[in-house]
């Protein structure tokens, strides 16, 4: 089972991209989602997460106002819209899945992508030129 991200590519800055992860092998109407990316010589970093039901979503403060996050369901897919993007977005974007939905205090949060995050597939490169 395994998890596939799409749609990255080249943009200027202030461009859009849609990225999409889709599954194989399952369905992922009863995993948390999340977005993930890592840029060279960077550590992996979370960029945003999405509950299971759809009705939460959780995104990191560089991204926040900028991207969004949401799935179909139907389609067995995820979807992240990302807008005004910067150089500094620029990096392998990774989609993966987790079995919990985590909420502290009632805000939801994506949780630890080493350990509550799995059917890491290949990313997709995003570039944004300046």
């Amino acid at each position: 089972v395994q998890l596939q991200a799409s749609g990255g590519g080249l943009v200027q800055a202030g461009g859009s991209l849609r990225l999409s992860c889709a599954a194989s092998g399952f369905t992922l109407d009863y995993y948390a989602i999340g977005w993930f990316r890592q840029a060279p010589g960077k550590e992996r970093e979370e960029v945003s997460c999405i509950s299971s039901s759809g009705y939460s979503t959780y995104y990191a403060d560089p991204v926040k106002g900028r991207f969004t996050i949401s799935r179909d369901n139907t389609k067995n897919a995820v979807y992240l819209q990302m807008n005004s993007l910067k150089p500094e977005d620029t990096a392998i974007y990774y989609c993966a899945a987790s079995n919990r939905n985590i909420y502290y205090s009632g805000t939801y949060y994506c949780g630890d992508a080493r350990t509550d995050f799995g059917s890491w597939g290949q990313g997709t490169l995003v570039t944004v030129s300046s």
